[in-house]
Formats: structure tokens, C-alpha cells, sequence
């Protein structure tokens, strides 16, 4: 057994030469099986002895161990002194959090502090102060540290505490109950799409989504609206200050009002929702697999939500969040919705869909930015193209050809599919194919993933989004994949 306490053994009680032993030990070799006591004398040594043999193992002097008030000290000023710009880490940004998760571990292996002694050398005693030679004897003992008796007269002896294992925490939570004490019906199935629970928009401000109008108003969209700081505001933040020149600041409440009041009023508007939102179409979920996607008349939305949230460019947890207790499926209820306000107009003549940003940028004739969309851009194991290609055409509502031999294989369904039309298709609401076949740059069926997931090679955008920019271009427009 190695003990690694920074001093090399030592065959009886010899003076230890300052600071030598520390750096050239690795451990102590503990003789028996392991056992070893640890003493202090009276002049702070700590002398480590074989609990066997009553062999002296070694002599630590207070110099040739850790200071652990220092250490302490140095740690914490190499965490205040290693953040530099580029480490900042987002939780909307699965990269970003392996990377803190990476972060941590190596924190976690290079501080690792010594054995506690006590906190003995972090108010050593004065110069002839007296130690304890010997820990204490075993044994009860009161609060001044007297020893007990075994069972006083009269007073029983303590009772064993029996030890029982935990309840097993409920995976599958209680469910409610009816009056008559029938089970409650559950939530309806979202699917293959990921449920959506209001509480998520819990932390979510509403100065935030009102800064999130703004920028959106601008050309320089942050996804879908939902009050949270992420890594697309940051990309939006920076795309607003390139296509307005003005240096906004996220913290200026009143240059933010006065920006929102010139670009089309409040950041928020009251909807009365129609008969027309609360009819639908509707489908009862969105399955995962093909095939029975395929099946479908149409891949319409689910519920007035979903509906409501991606026309008014809104995440739907966040709708719901500033909406509480209302209900959506009934006419004439009045909803608070974001004022995007209007549509980019400007002809785009060029197209970058830059790969490290996660952002597809838009400019003019002039080769002025005049919109930016967060993006999701391939991934590791389909990647999207690179170099320069072009517009071919462009479809508004398409349906989705699945051909397992030409793109990527989804389950076990290894013949061509077609899958029809709808917001919640593959490609979403829109289909700007470029001149490479199978790619081109599209919409979601989850808009509050762009960004933040990985695509088939294609470049992905929110259906609003990917609409916005179909009406700008034309085919023959070139797209720049960069890195």
C-alpha cells in the first residue's frame, strides 16, 4: 500500500532535511497489511509508525507537507486569472457543456488538496505550544470529552440503530386520481417530437424577449423567442451591430425601448385567437418512424400552441409560460404574443452558411448583411457540403422523399418513402435546394433546437426563418459553406 503524504520512509526517528523528502518520494511503503498510525510530537512533527512492528515509517517536519491555507489561496487565484474570452460556456449548447464537463474533470484531477490534518497547520499553535502526543483514547465520551461510564445506574444503555435500506425512489411518479379513483388520463403522446413542459420558460424574462424582438425585427433573428440569454442571442447580438452600425448593449433597457418604439412599437401585442386556429387541421402526434410518417394526409401541426408559437416566431413552452391557465382551443380568448413586426425586404445576392458560427448570413448586392439565422449545419457523421454551390429552386410547403440509398437510413426502413407536406415534415415548411443534389437549406419541425442539434448534412433553419430567406433569393444565388 502507498500512502502518498509528500516524505520518503525513514527506518527510525531521523531528521527529515527540508523539503528533500517531499519532492523526491512518492509514497511510503506501509509494511503488514497496511495498517499505520499517525502521531504528533510535541514539536509538530507528524511521525507515521507501522501499527504492527511499532516501526517508525517516517518524521514529517510542518515545512516538507502542504500548506493548505496557500494552496487554497493559489487555487482560487488560477481560477480568477484562466477565464479568458473564449470560455464561456453556454447550457443551450451540448458542445459547449462537454467542454465545461472536460473542464471540470481536469479541475478536479490537477486541485487535489491533501489529506486533512485537522486544519492543525492552518492556526498552529504558538512557538512551545503543546499537541496532543496520542489521539484520544476509543470510547463514549461526554461533551467536555471525559470518558462515559459503560451503562450508568438508571440510565439505558443506547439502542443499536437498525439500518434499513431506502424506499426506492418513484421512477414512475404517483398518478392522480378522478373523484370516483380512477386513474387519470395522461398527457397525449407528443410523438417522435420532444414534450413540451411550461415550466422549462420558469427563468425565462421578459426584457430578454423583448430584446429578442428586436433583434428579430432587424433582420438578425435569435431563433425562437423565449426570454433566455444563449448562444443565439449572442450570434444575433453581433449580427444586429453589423447590419444596424450602432453598438446596442443587451443591458440598455432605455436604448432598447427607444430602438423597439422606432421599429414598430411594444415588444408584445394581445391576439384573439379565431375559429379558424381553434379548427385546425390538427393530427393527434407526429410518429418517429417513416414509414408511418408516410401514412399521414398531411404532417400539420399538433395542438392551437405549436400553431400560435411558430407563427408569432415564439418557443411554445414560452407561450404557454406568459399565458397561464389560459385556454388556447376556445374562440375569442385573448393570448399576449410577441410583435415581430415586419419580414426582411432587401434581395439577397449572396449566401454564407458558416459552419462555426452555426449562423447562415445573408447579404446584398452591395455585400451588405442584411439578415442572420441561427442554423444547424451537418454533422460528423453526415456533413454538409463545402466550397461554393448555388440556388437551384425553391419550394413553399414541399413533400419529402426518403431514399435510403441516397441519403441516410432512418430505422429499419429501407424503401423510398414519400412523406407528405406539413410544418411538421422532415424539411419542415420550406425547401431551397441547392445545386448539389439532396442538399439544400430548409426548415424543423422543433424550432427551439436550432442551433443547438446536428442535421443530416443539409442546413437547418426555423420554418420562419427558412421563409423569410426563400422570398430574398433566386435560383442561381451562391451559397458559400466556410468553416
Amino acid at each position: 500500500m502507498s500512502l502518498a503524504f509528500g516524505a520518503e520512509a525513514a527506518p527510525s526517528p531521523q531528521p527529515v532535511v527540508e523539503g528533500t523528502a517531499a519532492r523526491k518520494a512518492e509514497g511510503i511503503q506501509v509494511a503488514q497489511n497496511g495498517d499505520y498510525q499517525v502521531f504528533y510530537d510535541g514539536k509538530g512533527n507528524r511521525v507515521i509508525v507501522d501499527a504492527y512492528t511499532g516501526k517508525v515509517l517516517a518524521i514529517q517536519p510542518p515545512q516538507t507537507r502542504f500548506d493548505r491555507r496557500a494552496l487554497r489561496l493559489e487555487n482560487r487565484q488560477r481560477r480568477v486569472e484562466r477565464v479568458p474570452d473564449d470560455e464561456r460556456y453556454y447550457l443551450d449548447d451540448p458542445e459547449d457543456m462537454a467542454r465545461f464537463r472536460r473542464r471540470q474533470m481536469e479541475d478536479q484531477r490537477a486541485y487535489q488538496y491533501p489529506e486533512d490534518d485537522g486544519g492543525y497547520y492552518d492556526n498552529p499553535p504558538p512557538d512551545g505550544g503543546m499537541v496532543e502526543t496520542f489521539p484520544p483514547a476509543p470510547g463514549r465520551r461526554d461533551r467536555y470529552g471525559d470518558p462515559l461510564p459503560a451503562n450508568p445506574d438508571g440510565i439505558p444503555a443506547p439502542q443499536p440503530v437498525e439500518r434499513q435500506p431506502l424506499k426506492e425512489a418513484s421512477i414512475d411518479p404517483a398518478q392522480p386520481t378522478s373523484p370516483d379513483g380512477a386513474v387519470a388520463p395522461a398527457e397525449p403522446s407528443a410523438g417522435g417530437k420532444s414534450a413540451v413542459n411550461p415550466s422549462l420558460s420558469l427563468g425565462a424574462r421578459e426584457d430578454i424577449a423583448a430584446l429578442q424582438v428586436l433583434l428579430d425585427r432587424a433582420g438578425a433573428s435569435p431563433g425562437a423567442i423565449d426570454g433566455r440569454f444563449g448562444s443565439n442571442m449572442d450570434k444575433a447580438l453581433a449580427a444586429y451591430r453589423e447590419i444596424t452600425g450602432t453598438n446596442l448593449k443587451s443591458t440598455d433597457a432605455t436604448a432598447i425601448k427607444a430602438e423597439l418604439e422606432k421599429t414598430g412599437g411594444p415588444a408584445f401585442a394581445t391576439y384573439s385567437i379565431t375559429a379558424g386556429d381553434a379548427a385546425g387541421p390538427y393530427v393527434a402526434s407526429i410518429p418517429e418512424d417513416y414509414s408511418r410518417k408516410a401514412t399521414l394526409e398531411r404532417m400539420s401541426f399538433t395542438s392551437v400552441t405549436e400553431a400560435l408559437a411558430e407563427r408569432f416566431h415564439m418557443d411554445e413552452a414560452y407561450l404557454k409560460a406568459i399565458n397561464p391557465g389560459v385556454n388556447f382551443n376556445r374562440p375569442g380568448t385573448l393570448v399576449k404574443v410577441v410583435n415581430f413586426g415586419r419580414l426582411a425586404q432587401t434581395p439577397v445576392t449572396h449566401i454564407i452558411a458558416d459552419k462555426s458560427r452555426k449562423q447562415v448570413r445573408a447579404y446584398d448586392g452591395s455585400g451588405k448583411l442584411v439578415a442572420a439565422y441561427p442554423a444547424t449545419i451537418g454533422s460528423s457523421d453526415t456533413p454538409s457540403p463545402t466550397g461554393t454551390h448555388a440556388v437551384s429552386r425553391v419550394a413553399f410547403d414541399p413533400n419529402y422523399t426518403y431514399n435510403p440509398k441516397i441519403n441516410f437510413k432512418q430505422g429499419a426502413n429501407d424503401k423510398v418513402l414519400t412523406i407528405p407536406p406539413g410544418p411538421n415534415g422532415p424539411v419542415g415548411s420550406i425547401w431551397i435546394a441547392l445545386d448539389k443534389p439532396t442538399y439544400g437549406i430548409h426548415g424543423t419541425p422543433e424550432p427551439s433546437k436550432i442551433g443547438k442539434t446536428e442535421s443530416h448534412g443539409c442546413v437547418r433553419l426555423t420554418n420562419w426563418d427558412a421563409a423569410e430567406l426563400a422570398r430574398l433569393v433566386k435560383p442561381g444565388v451562391p451559397v458559400d459553406f466556410v468553416e
